[in-house]
């Protein structure tokens, strides 16, 4: 991954452009929140928003992006296909209700949320159509283990161009990393700052006084050096533009590597294996 701005941007397998840093909007209400949000991301810069049918504010991203004074093709949107929608009849009608929320022609990236046992190879193949037919520029999955993408380039005919998974230094699954390598599949991070749980760490906060940088700003740094692509969430203009400044600095080897050694395999979300028991009980 070449570094340069917060404009910068990865090739995906088929081509299509990615912008590698963006603005996640889970658990971002609907509406003045989200909207807000968006605007003032686009003000600085951004040109990549992460959203889903799950976290039900559609609709204030699409009213962002159509109010904004930036082109549509110019923007990159994600969205993600719910549990709940999955199968091959209806991700196609999933979808459908998405671009209509989104007010869209097209998405950019359309992921599956979570991989439901029996149902994510049919859905996935919903997705390949779309994507032929034009409606969505690049699809890939949330939430997946080798075996799940294992199964979906068997029995699909087009291989994942993006891999979402939970990414900070006490989740890196260096493997996954490894495996999307041999894939040309780009890995990309949500709950990146490990929802504020790391930010006291005392080797992150080293680090952050060495470079004279937040802790957050050293993780989202961390996470470019890796070829990660990260998607930080946050509602306050502050909080969004500091999330960007991590282009003029860079994280030496040992420093990257001493971020990597915190490792302990702690997640903050569900596991691929039990995510299903994991959603039932809320």
């Amino acid at each position: 991954m070449q570094i340069t701005d917060i404009q910068g941007t990865v090739s995906l397998s088929n081509g299509i452009k990615m912008p590698y840093l963006g603005l996640g909007v889970y658990k971002t209400e609907n509406g003045a929140e989200v909207v807000s949000a968006i605007h003032d991301a686009i003000d600085l810069g951004y040109r990549h928003i992460d959203t889903a049918s799950f976290y039900k504010n559609e609709d204030g991203v699409g009213q962002a992006i159509k109010e904004s004074n930036i082109e549509r093709e110019k923007m990159f949107i994600t969205t993600k296909v719910w549990n709940t929608d999955q199968g091959y009849d209806n991700t196609l009608k999933a979808f459908d209700d998405s671009l209509n929320k989104l007010q869209m022609d097209y998405v950019d990236l359309y992921l599956i949320h979570w991989p439901v046992p029996n149902l994510y190879v049919e859905t996935w193949k919903a997705m390949e159509d779309l994507y032929k037919q034009g409606k969505i520029k690049a699809i890939g999955v949330c939430n997946c283990l080798e075996l799940h993408i294992d199964d979906i380039i068997k029995e699909g005919t087009i291989a994942p161009m993006v891999l979402q998974n939970e990414f900070h230094p006490r989740l890196v699954q260096q493997h996954l990393l490894d495996y999307c390598k041999t894939k040309n599949i780009q890995y990309e991070a949500w709950a990146p700052l490990m929802r504020g749980r790391i930010l006291d760490n005392p080797v992150l906060t080293e680090l952050a006084k060495k470079y004279g940088k937040s802790t957050a700003q050293i993780i989202l740094r961390w996470d470019l050096q890796k070829d990660v692509i990260t998607i930080p969430k946050s509602t306050h203009k502050e909080r969004i533009a500091a999330n960007a400044d991590i282009f003029d600095f860079e994280l030496s080897v040992e420093d990257l590597a001493s971020i990597d050694s915190l490792d302990t395999e702690e997640r903050t979300g569900a596991h691929p294996d039990n995510f299903m028991d994991h959603f039932a009980n809320k």
